[in-house]
Formats: C-alpha cells, sequence, structure tokens
C-alpha cells in the first residue's frame, strides 16, 4: 500500500486498432511506463496480437491492462521487459495466463565442417569472465553448450548480418553472407519462419540459419578450446568441436536440436543447395 513518501504508481490508456472503443490500460511505476511503451520490444508485441494469427485477431479476446513490472537497460535501450497482460475471453470473461518475458527477436547458427571424413558441430560455453570456475548460464543454473548465438542489437530486422557476426565474436570463424542459409526459411509462412524455443512465457522468436564447409584437421584442432568473446561485455566463451553424429545427444540446448531437426527435414526433402 503507497505511502505519502511513496510515488504513485503511473497510468495512462493507449489504444491499438482491433479494440479502438477500448482503450488498454497501462501501470508501471514513475519512469518505466512510457519507455516501456516506447520500447522495440513492446510494440512488437502488440503487433503480434493483432497479426493474422495474433490472440485478438478474430475479435474474440480483449486486452484491457498491462502491468510492466521490470525494465532492463541495455545501454540506451531496453534489452528485457517483463509485464502481466490481463487478456479477457469475451464470451467467458474468463482471463488468459498473460506473462510476459520479453526479449525480442534472435539469431543462432549451426556450423558443420567437414574435414577428413567426418563431420563437426561448433559449439559454444559460454563462462564468467569473473570466475571461470563458474562456466554456467545463471538461469539454468548449469553448463550448457550452445550454437553460436544472439540477440538483434536494433529494429533493423538485419539477421543475417546479426548471425554473421555473433559466430564472428563467439568462435573467431568469419563467414560471408551469401554462404549463410536460413533454415527457418523453410517452415511455412504462417510460422512466422521463425521458431518460440519457450512459448509459455517469452517472446522470444529465433530465425536458425546454417553454415557448411570444409578445413583441414588442423583447423578443427585450432577451434577445440578456443577462448572468444567481447571480454569487455563480460563475455568469455569456449568453444567445443563436437561430431555432428554425436550432437543430438550431446547437450539439452533447444538451439541445438531444433536446428538439427530443421537440417535433417531440409536435407530429406532435399532443400538445401547442392555443395559445390
Amino acid at each position: 500500500m503507497p505511502t505519502e513518501s511513496s510515488p504513485s504508481p503511473l497510468t495512462h490508456s493507449i489504444t491499438i486498432p482491433s479494440q479502438l472503443s477500448q482503450p488498454v490500460h497501462v501501470v508501471a511505476a514513475p519512469g518505466l511506463s512510457e519507455c516501456a511503451v516506447e520500447s522495440t520490444l513492446f510494440k512488437q508485441w502488440l503487433k503480434n496480437l493483432q497479426s493474422e494469427t495474433g490472440i485478438l485477431a478474430n475479435g474474440d479476446m480483449l486486452l484491457k491492462q498491462v502491468l510492466i513490472q521490470g525494465v532492463d537497460m541495455f545501454g540506451k535501450r531496453i534489452g528485457f521487459l517483463k509485464f502481466k497482460a490481463d487478456i479477457f475471453c469475451k464470451e467467458t470473461g474468463q482471463k488468459v495466463p498473460g506473462i510476459v518475458f520479453a526479449r525480442g527477436p534472435a539469431v543462432a547458427v549451426l556450423i558443420l565442417l567437414d574435414s577428413e571424413g567426418e563431420t563437426y558441430a561448433i559449439l559454444t560455453e559460454q563462462a564468467d569472465v569473473v570466475s571461470c570456475m563458474s562456466k554456467v548460464r545463471v538461469p539454468t543454473g548449469r553448463v550448457i553448450l550452445e550454437l553460436p548465438a544472439g540477440m538483434l542489437d536494433d529494429d533493423k530486422g538485419d539477421f543475417v548480418g546479426t548471425a554473421v557476426r555473433e559466430v564472428e565474436e563467439e568462435t573467431g570463424i568469419q563467414l560471408k553472407l551469401e554462404d549463410m542459409i536460413d533454415l527457418t526459411a523453410f517452415l511455412y509462412p504462417s510460422t512466422g519462419c521463425k521458431f518460440f524455443p519457450s512459448a509459455g512465457g517469452c517472446d522470444e522468436e529465433i530465425s536458425l540459419f546454417l553454415y557448411r564447409g570444409r578445413v583441414d584437421k588442423e583447423i578443427i584442432m585450432q577451434l577445440q578450446g578456443k577462448e572468444t568473446g567481447l571480454r569487455d561485455h563480460g563475455e568469455l566463451i569456449k568453444v567445443r568441436v563436437v561430431p555432428y553424429r554425436e550432437l543430438w545427444r550431446t547437450t539439452p540446448d533447444a538451439k541445438v536440436l531444433t536446428a538439427i531437426a530443421l537440417y535433417e527435414m531440409a536435407s530429406k526433402e532435399e532443400l538445401l543447395p547442392s555443395r559445390t
């Protein structure tokens, strides 16, 4: 309960095209509401709600209120946004569960390198730059081997360029834009040609790319255990090289497992460009 000295929650209304006669109330702590509502993350979420496959598309649902619960800034932009959305079924009045962790679009790259009759996959292991004994992903509390991946830094939608940059930052491997194959582009258009790793609570949508190449065995040996990452961003990353035939049982990373499924099905359907 607010006291005389505690600031009052900031409340205002926004209007969205799908329900012009029923404004959405936005409630947040002072200083949070305006920046959150104007953020790319929040605008994209509203756009998704009203898209062809969106929750509000057919008029059966109503968005009444959004409670902004937290904002994490990445420099001058919002990196993470947490909020609770009150969405109701018009017919029954029942509320749909709506706690959202918004972090926006991201990319990941499956790198397959052929060498001396074996195909290898390139993974990364995220480490704490301050304490290298704690090589964990904090949200999972575990060591996770992952595909090279990263969030889009802006709203320009440069998925391929972001994928190439992330690979170089996390592995030191320099790729060309024209060598990248978008595996998620093979999905039906109704999917948005992205995949959602945790749709029950997070809006993150990922584009998965494939790179295939041939290298000498010496390169494979040089990559194994190589330390990379942007140290000024608190990154310390170790490269791990895994035979592709063992990849599916090597890590619980959803990006890896999804990439394998897409790659195998695209190969089976002969959708991948022929290799020279």
